[in-house]
């Protein structure tokens, strides 16, 4: 079929593109290389249609379909939605995306060069011609223009086939798959849609099921938008997927969104505002009690489904204190042990099994943890990882927010409440890191966990690199106890820099102390475990510091590191663009095993599920790097290489254009 065809079919409504399609993702190089081949009469590929009733068809945009049978685009949604803003000027009804992808191509009739327009380049160069304008308005002009022109008169032939090879682009033949038959069900459909795409990024089930929810209710998706939007104000960020999964627990009791696909859309409705209000109300609850009242520290976040559906059960909230504690005290709990790290769905189905009847339903959650775990107590080693992407980097952020941990500048407890949101406190490495280099110990050691202290702004820059041999003392004169709240060893042999690895192991077992003190707490008595007869009280620093090697490869190592990267997340934030994710953790979808810490990750896209996943990678080794090739992300090692992707390729900008200005 001719494209010029295919084009009208849009236009009349026989040719649309289904609800469950994604917008458009190209960037301006894929433009470019488009209409290169189509120019040069390369092969561009055939279009996959879904040949199906117009009456039963559920589709983007708010054009009308035609009567009787409809072809619904599955492969080549790039492709003609490009053609067609080219060829008409503007985005198909169906469009969904940034239209500047397309907007001001030029082509040049001297060196067969496409590009996007630059003023610097083009103005009153006649040789650059406008590619939608030789679509729409043919030939005739630019054959006037250049035969009345003495300078170019000579190479008017060329220039007529070059302008009639753009022109004749409307006329090329594309091959059409069908897939016909009424057996054909969307979950067939998308199924064949996601094999067909295999190369790109594939429609995940959420998607799916809120395709057939938003057939019926248009506003579902701006709805579950506005919810996130509110979280992330209030320093959240959580995706689509995630707030769907928690409406699907809530509505359904179950994990898997195929159970979505019988709801009517006023339930989905009804169950959404539940939704919202429990998951504000358990943040609350999280962030008062913990302190883990922002994006960087809410760890565990798949736990929410699972005490979403409970607290829905019992009428919106907990029915006592002590309820509430032992919910909380499953929630860090299935933290700490990465419970929901991977095989997300299995693990909620489980546990969304154990509440089924409410009554002695979190005694069953903390059962089937046992069980998985084997106990629940934390242990010296557990601290034994490093960076600030170490699982339990937010178990110490948990303890200074809700203990006695005081700083070491003003004495000042660090509680809740007393710094409003805790991106006011810095990471301060106890042991400064130049010192560590210089005595040889590697970057594992030089980041671990227990080599960490959240002090204020003013208080970190103060120390600065100083030894703690130097300024311990000087703390504990102005400031008794102060050294001790934050878990210091007050055996001034271990301040010193050769004794760093038996600091590392007494903080250590200071911290499992007192994460097993306070979980006991929420337990009301109850007790955790008992600990085997044969558990020392202290690993030996040889084992701390192979622990500490051993883990996961990426995560951030320093304040300054983690600043640089908040700032370029602002940055993208300001852009109008999702806030990334920090410290994202790439899994093995089999195993549930983390293969990697990545540094910033945009993993649904910088245009959420319209555009590749996208990661910002400091300083990290090529094991980091080759997993995140792996898993699909685009990465960058360079912020400024970063910033300059998404201004062009994302944000559409034109960087040459800018400099002119």
């Amino acid at each position: 079929m001719k494209i010029s065809t295919i084009l009208d079919h849009i236009d009349s409504g026989h040719m649309a593109l289904p609800e469950f399609q994604r917008g458009y993702v190209w960037n301006r190089d894929q433009v470019r290389a488009l209409m290169d081949s189509m120019y040069r009469r390369h092969p561009v590929g055939s279009l996959l249609v879904w040949v199906t009733e117009s009456e039963d068809a559920t589709y983007r945009g708010d054009g009308e379909l035609a009567p009787g049978v409809v072809k619904l685009l599955l492969d080549g949604q790039q492709r003609m939605t490009t053609l067609y803003g080219l060829v008409r000027g503007e985005p198909p009804k169906f469009f969904d995306g940034n239209a500047r992808a397309f907007t001001g191509l030029y082509f040049n009739l001297e060196s067969e060069e496409f590009n996007f327009y630059l003023p610097m380049k083009m103005k009153d160069d006649p040789l650059w011609v406008s590619v939608t304008q030789v679509l729409q308005e043919g030939i005739g002009p630019y054959v006037h223009t250049f035969s009345a022109d003495p300078v170019y008169s000579e190479k008017l032939p060329i220039f007529i086939n070059r302008l009639n090879a753009i022109k004749q682009i409307e006329d090329i033949d594309l091959y059409i798959d069908e897939v016909t038959g009424r057996d054909k069900s969307i979950d067939i459909v998308v199924d064949i849609f996601n094999r067909v795409n295999s190369g790109g990024t594939k429609l995940s089930k959420g998607d799916l099921a809120l395709a057939k929810i938003s057939a019926e209710w248009p506003a579902a998706r701006d709805r579950m938008k506005a919810a996130r939007k509110k979280w992330h104000k209030a320093g959240y960020h959580f995706d689509l997927d995630w707030l769907l999964r928690n409406v699907n627990t809530v509505l359904t009791g179950e994990a898997k969104f195929k159970f979505l696909h019988a709801v009517t859309a006023q339930d989905f409705e009804d169950a959404l505002k539940r939704t919202e209000k429990i998951i504000d109300y358990l943040l609350n609850l999280i962030g008062g009690r913990f302190g883990l009242d922002h994006n960087r520290v809410l760890f565990g976040r798949y736990a929410l489904p699972v005490l979403s559906r409970f607290v829905d059960q019992r009428g919106g909230k907990f029915a006592d204190g002590a309820e509430q504690d032992k919910a909380l005290f499953w929630y860090v709990q299935s933290a700490m042990w990465g419970r929901f790290s991977g095989q997300s769905e299995s693990y909620i189905d489980q546990d969304l099994s154990a509440i089924e009847n409410l009554d002695g339903g979190l005694d069953r959650l903390i059962h089937q943890l046992r069980l998985t775990r084997g106990d629940l107590i934390v242990k010296p080693d557990h601290f034994g990882g490093w960076s600030l992407g170490a699982r339990f980097y937010p178990v110490l952020y948990m303890l200074t927010r809700v203990g006695e941990a005081r700083d070491w500048g003003t004495g000042i407890a660090l509680k809740e409440g007393m710094l409003g949101k805790a991106s006011r406190l810095h990471v301060h490495h106890i042991f400064p890191k130049a010192l560590l280099y210089k005595n040889k110990y590697n970057k594992a050691q030089v980041n671990a966990i227990a080599n960490f202290a959240l002090q204020t702004e003013n208080t970190n820059i103060t120390i600065s690199d100083r030894a703690p041999e130097d300024y311990f003392a000087e703390v504990e004169e102005k400031f008794p106890g102060a050294l001790a709240s934050q878990w210091i060893p007050l055996d001034r042999d271990l301040w010193k820099v050769d004794r760093y690895l038996d600091f590392l192991a007494a903080r250590q077992d200071l911290l499992a102390q007192t994460a097993n003190e306070f979980m006991k707490g929420l337990l009301h008595g109850e007790e955790l475990e008992e600990e085997a007869p044969e558990e020392k009280a202290f690993e030996a620093p040889v084992e701390i510091a192979a622990a500490a090697a051993a883990q996961v490869p990426g995560g951030i190592e320093s304040d300054e590191e983690e600043e640089l990267i908040l700032s370029v997340c602002d940055w993208v934030c300001e852009q109008g663009l999702p806030e990334g994710e920090l410290l994202y953790e790439l899994t093995d979808d089999d195993t549930g095993k983390t293969m990697a810490v990545l540094d910033l990750a945009w993993p649904r896209g910088l245009q959420e599920g319209l555009s590749e996943p996208v990661a910002l990678l400091i300083n990290e080794g090529t094991e980091t790097l080759a997993a995140a090739n792996k898993a699909g992300f685009l990465y960058f090692t360079d912020v400024d290489e970063f910033k300059q992707y998404v201004r062009q390729e994302v944000l559409a900008e034109n960087l040459e254009e800018q400099k002119a200005v």
